[in-house]
């Protein structure tokens, strides 16, 4: 798929690629309706369906992925209801192997990730994944999503790259695009982000259903 001689930086999405989606699934689409009909007063079904069309609004854009911007819109304590589920946090497989060995091979690892510092706090406390790495890249400190082609040359001006060396693993397709555009050579997707759910049929890219399939030796 690549040659790891050619490549001497990683740059890695969090949710979906080293840690299984289901969580960020299960607490959109299921915990949070539960519990925004009970704290507004309103039937799951009736809370499913309103919550769905005002997420659906934000969709590409940084509040799509902001839990401060949640919390006021909807008036409930995001992080705090994700504390409730924090149990389905879970790594995807073979993600403590490929990350050790990157670090034997001196290959720079750096999390690039949308998701709000509440959630990324709540996620590297439980997990310590922000230790298995060289650095954690946060884009609303950019104040941009990864989706804008801006956010890599922002990226580029903190966390310095060569984009015909650097790998991204990403299993947004839409970030992988502007990841593309702004010229990062070697891209990569994951086939099943969620363990819960099917896995997808990626064309564009080329993608991996587990991080064994391609850690370096």
């Amino acid at each position: 798929m690549f040659d790891w001689q050619n490549i001497d930086t990683v740059l890695l999405d969090m949710d979906g690629t080293l840690l299984d989606l289901h969580f960020d699934t299960y607490f959109w689409l299921e915990h949070l309706p539960l519990r925004y009909a009970e704290i507004h007063q309103m039937q799951p079904e009736e809370a499913r369906q309103w919550l769905h069309e005002r997420i659906i609004e934000q969709q590409g854009s940084l509040n799509w992925y902001c839990l401060d911007y949640w919390t006021k819109a909807l008036n409930v304590p995001i992080v705090e209801l994700k504390k409730e589920v924090a149990d389905k946090i879970a790594f995807r497989p073979h993600v403590h192997d490929f990350l050790a060995a990157l670090k034997q091979q001196n290959i720079r690892s750096v999390i690039v990730t949308n998701a709000h510092r509440g959630s990324l706090s709540l996620k590297t406390d439980l997990t310590g994944l922000d230790q298995l790495v060289d650095h954690v890249i946060c884009s609303h400190d950019f104040g941009l999503p990864k989706e804008d082609l801006n956010f890599w040359q922002k990226l580029q001006e903190v966390e310095p790259f060569d984009p015909g060396k650097t790998l991204l693993v990403d299993d947004s397709l839409a970030v992988l695009n502007s990841a593309r555009e702004y010229g990062i050579h070697y891209l990569l997707s994951i086939y099943q982000p969620d363990s819960q759910q099917p896995k997808r049929d990626i064309e564009e890219f080329n993608a991996i259903e587990h991080f064994n399939e391609i850690t370096p030796k």
